[in-house]
């Protein structure tokens, strides 16, 4: 009898989740009922998917409104109706307009008028006017005469409701009324005490029990009977499970069969273009891995996973194919990957199995630059019949805490700092406003805000998608679900995960920077990944973790674990690639694999089943495929089973029933093979705490190729390497610490100059200009006009040339002078600053005109005037945001005793001081909640320190920004790994900025070295 009702997806509306409404529901009595979300579907499907385990029929239906404002509910009799309403919602979500106040004609959907917006006209066979429990006093008196036949109960459920204890009457759950008020004022950017009545619902649109919602309209059961009738007319069904539950593309070609014989063929093609002499044993993987495919039914899937590789080959671009996939050799045969499941004995099971009812995830990295050309090609490629089968995917941006308080904050008119203030006091020192912010923060805290584009999902659906759910159209012009991955893989619609990432952009970069500086050089084959694992220099990379800005082996977790395992072979950078993901560590697993490493001995302490299962890695669970492979092997699972297992250790069904199923079929089983709890326990407990954030081992052989691309690039060039990296907007590290790592490597880095510089940095030689566009506030439009005119007529002659030939404004030309990007001339920056005021004081813009001759120009003669080198850096500091000295000589002095990193190794297990530039923190949190840190410096010799900072420490030295600290520590060492225990720290000033200080302070007082 409810058809019309929301969940908290009706967003910053209401307020009560999916499964939360089904209970309550399900508590009233109610047998059937409409989900009908404002403008939204995105709870649609995972509604249809749980309704039944509450008892209740479902149905699907759109609420449809301009702002807050109903126009019309409608309800899908079937599938093909709620496609109707779907592509209904989407036209007017694309086009941004507002939605017509009476509905088209529907084919199969019911519309329902809501009793006070019904005129008086006429209403169609599938159109009723729907009465909520406030209307029934005016159905004594209607305003317009009313077939019953035509009119129907329509209580709205949108909040929860309670008994007052005092009266005995329902009325509404204040908590969900004030949340959903507070929302209303958070979407409509107002304080609460300004927003309109017509911004909110009515405080009746509550649940009521079935036979109190019968005793309201008892003087008018009719309504409540039209209102059961429709319902019981319609008719909603999805598969989420069986054999129809595939719902992607299902033919390449036109058949199954004619897919399977492409997909051979291309196999054919690829097998000696990956293995000139083929083994028997490769040739049987081909053959097993193609018949699983074929019984699964996913050779289509494949098959556009190679059609969109083979145009990005066409076109040039670069990119790496990852995830379960690479366990696959028909994916190696197809250039999906380059990583040999042979070559690394990749498991079979963790990427295909008959039990599977997915496809294997297929991840694939493209360049930055180059992904949405790859997006568009997957959407003109793929569309088929009537098109609208292919759509992005969404994701659900949700409230978190500290982004709720401070928009609760804000409606409630609270000022910034009081905000802040509540964020971090205790409760019982706040006020009652400020309480009511809390409270309500830790209520509204999950609730979905918006939704979002996932990071790179893409569907390709054999229906319309709208069939599944209504679209957006986001800025980027490409229509986006209404659900998440999750429901998608619910409903048996799998991504495609098409990706950017920046290393991509940095080695195809290098490659064309090395060619313009290196011209007589061969060019270098990026693909030789053979010849690369065995280059000398990349190994002293490796075992030094001195891979700055080479992908996924920069940071400082990872530079760490690399000098500790002193990794410099292929497999060693494989297993590092996942060791490090957070599971591992959490589990304490990390260490036993350094430890069996380093100590060959060690490696019998673990469990011999497990030794057996997992020799590479010496018994430890370091890959995802591990818990299959324990789970199967150890504990006894089925493979179906196992699956659940690693797809519930995701966090995607860490709560649902099958999972827990399987959790405790794994004890059952560890028990009947005779292993004690205690050891089940603790391989549990290993398995829990990291399988959701390992990596495949395909995925990490994946990213170590690609990691071995950049430290072939960073060992042979890196100077052309660290300006791809700058050019690419850095990596883990921001661009200043490229900056200094080219300067580590002989690079001489210089200002912007309006004569060398390009939009990004250049290199010529080992001299590297920081580009035009790295200037803060200098418009693209100027960067453009400064490199036409120049690229067209040649360099620029003089201050005076340039003014006459590029049109710049005031402010423009002054960013230019600060960054010293005219001292070609030879003229002092702030000569030149008089100069450019004099000449454009009273104009907006210079005006250039082409003549035969420079006419001369008035000059004014200038007094000298004072200069400090040093003012150089502050202006660097201020329009680049780093300066190109070192910045230890912009302290106004040293600690009288400093420690270098050089000198370490003297100082093991002593209290020391050092002094280090701050490169990035890390915040985590100890194992019983405390806050801890860790820290990355640079020394004034320009070498990595790393610190740790323990709670207490963390909480009585604070980091204070971005500088140089003392920092008084102890060194110590673990497995060769030079560190310092923070015992305290302290900020150091910097000097008094030159530009404005009373009395020049000279350069001379300390050695400038660019870094």
């Amino acid at each position: 009898m409810y058809i019309n009702c929301h969940s908290y997806f009706s967003f910053k509306y209401g307020t009560i989740r999916t499964s939360n409404l089904l209970e309550l529901m399900q508590q009233a009595g109610v047998k059937s009922m409409a989900l009908t979300d404002i403008n939204s579907t995105a709870a649609s499907l995972n509604f249809v998917r749980l309704a039944p385990r509450y008892g209740v029929k479902p149905i699907l239906g759109i609420d449809f409104r301009n702002g807050a404002d109903q126009l019309y509910v409608a309800i899908a009799r079937n599938n093909e109706g709620f496609r109707e309403l779907n592509d209904y919602l989407s036209k007017y979500l694309h086009s941004r307009e507002k939605i017509p106040y009476r509905a088209p004609r529907f084919n199969q959907a019911l519309v329902i008028y809501p009793f006070e917006k019904y005129t008086g006209f006429n209403l169609n066979d599938y159109e009723y006017v729907g009465v909520k429990p406030k209307d029934l006093p005016r159905l004594v008196y209607p305003p317009h005469a009313i077939d019953k036949e035509k009119m129907l109960a329509m209580p709205t459920a949108t909040f929860r409701s309670s008994v007052n204890t005092k009266t005995g009457e329902r009325e509404v759950l204040k908590r969900d009324f004030n949340a959903h008020r507070l929302l209303r004022a958070i979407a409509n950017n107002m304080l609460l005490s300004r927003l309109p009545r017509s911004e909110e619902a009515h405080p009746g649109d509550f649940i009521y029990p079935a036979e109190e919602l019968r005793r309201l309209y008892s003087n008018h059961l009719y309504l409540i009977e039209n209102a059961e009738k429709l319902l019981s007319i319609c008719e909603i069904h999805f598969d989420f499970e069986g054999e129809n539950l595939n719902k992607n593309l299902r033919c390449f070609c036109e058949t199954p069969e004619q897919d399977y014989a492409m997909l051979e063929r291309l196999c054919e093609e690829g097998l000696y273009y990956r293995y000139p002499n083929p083994s028997q044993k490769i040739k049987q993987r081909v053959k097993t891995e193609l018949d699983v495919i074929k019984q699964q039914g996913f050779m289509s899937y494949f098959l556009i996973n190679w059609k969109l590789c083979k145009y990005a080959r066409e076109k040039g671009y670069y990119y790496v194919g990852r995830g379960s996939g690479a366990n696959s050799v028909v994916a190696y045969l197809l250039r999906i990957t380059d990583v040999d499941p042979i070559e690394l004995d990749l498991y079979f099971e963790r990427f295909i199995n008959l039990y599977r009812q997915n496809p294997p995830d297929f991840d694939i990295d493209f360049s930055w630059k180059d992904r949405e050309d790859i997006t568009e090609f997957i959407f003109r490629e793929f569309q088929h019949g009537e098109g609208g089968n292919v759509a992005l995917l969404a994701t659900y941006s949700t409230f978190q805490f500290r982004a709720v308080v401070r928009e609760l904050g804000k409606v409630l008119g609270l000022p910034p700092h009081e905000i802040e203030y509540i964020q971090k006091a205790e409760l019982r020192k706040l006020d009652h406003t400020q309480q009511l912010v809390l409270r309500y923060g830790h209520y509204i805290e999950g609730f979905p805000s918006h939704l979002s584009i996932h990071a790179g999902g893409i569907l390709i659906a054999e229906r319309p998608i709208h069939y599944y759910t209504a679209t957006d159209l986001p800025p980027k012009g490409f229509p986006t679900t209404h659900f998440d991955m999750v429901v998608a893989e619910d409903i048996g619609l799998y991504k495609f995960d098409i990706l950017s990432q920046r290393g991509l952009g940095k080695i195809r970069d290098s490659l064309e920077v090395i060619r313009r500086n290196h011209p007589d050089r061969p060019p270098i084959d990026i693909h030789d990944i053979a010849c690369f694992k065995k280059d000398e220099r990349v190994k002293n990379l490796l075992r030094e973790g001195k891979a700055i800005g080479c992908f996924y082996v920069e940071s400082p977790a990872m530079r760490m674990l690399l000098k500790k395992l002193r990794v410099d072979e292929y497999l060693g950078l494989v297993a590092a690639s996942s060791v490090i993901r957070p599971g591992v560590a959490k589990s304490g697993m990390m260490r036993q694999y350094i430890l069996r490493f380093r100590e060959p001995e060690r490696r019998k302490e673990a469990h011999p089943i497990l030794r057996e299962i997992m020799p590479d890695t010496y018994g430890v669970m370091v890959y995802q495929e591990d818990v299959i492979k324990v789970a199967h092997y150890f504990a006894g699972l089925s493979l179906a089973e196992a699956d659940v297992l690693r797809r519930g250790m995701s966090g995607k069904y860490r709560s649902r029933e099958e999972f827990q199923k399987v959790r405790d079929k794994y004890f059952e089983k560890c028990k009947e093979k005779g292993h004690s709890y205690e050891l089940a326990a603790d391989v549990w407990r290993q398995i829990e705490s990291f399988a959701g954030y390992a990596f495949a081992k395909g995925h990490s052989a994946s990213y170590a190729v690609e990691s071995y691309q950049s430290l072939y690039l960073k060992a042979h060039y890196p100077l052309e390497y660290m300006v791809a990296t700058m050019n690419n907007g850095g990596g883990f590290y921001s661009v200043e610490l490229y900056a200094h790592e080219a300067y580590m490597h002989g690079g001489d880095v210089q200002p912007p100059c309006v004569n060398l510089s390009e939009e990004l940095c250049v290199i010529y030689g080992r001299s590297i200009f920081i580009g035009l566009g790295f200037i803060g506030d200098l418009d693209k439009t100027t960067v453009a006009a400064i490199l036409e005119e120049r690229t067209a007529n040649g360099v620029f002659m003089s201050f005076d040339n340039f003014l006459k030939r590029v049109s710049i404004s005031l402010e423009q030309v002054t960013l230019l002078v600060r960054i010293d990007a005219f001292r070609f001339t030879g003229r002092s920056k702030k000569e030149l600053l008089w100069e450019a005021h004099f000449q454009l004081s009273h104009a907006k813009k210079t005006r250039p005109v082409k003549m035969l001759f420079d006419p001369k120009v008035k000059r004014f003669s200038i007094p000298p005037l004072s200069y400090d080198r040093l003012e150089d850096a502050f202006d660097q500091i201020d329009l680049l945001g780093f300066p190109l000295c070192n910045p230890f000589d912009l302290l106004q002095e040293l600690p009288a005793q400093e420690v270098l990193v050089s000198q370490m190794e003297r100082f093991k297990n002593k209290v020391v001081t050092m002094v280090g530039y701050l490169v990035h923190i890390k915040n985590t949190n100890t194992s019983g909640g405390k806050r801890m840190q860790f820290g990355t410096w640079i020394d004034r010799e320009g070498h990595f320190i790393d610190s740790t900072h323990f709670p207490p420490v963390a909480a009585r030295y604070p980091f204070r920004g971005k500088g140089i600290y003392a920092i008084e520590g102890k060194i110590v060492e673990e497995f060769d790994f030079l560190s310092l225990e923070v015992i305290s720290m302290r900020k150091l000033r910097y000097i008094h900025d030159p530009r404005v200080a009373e009395e020049p302070r000279h350069a001379t007082m300390g050695a400038l070295n660019p870094i």
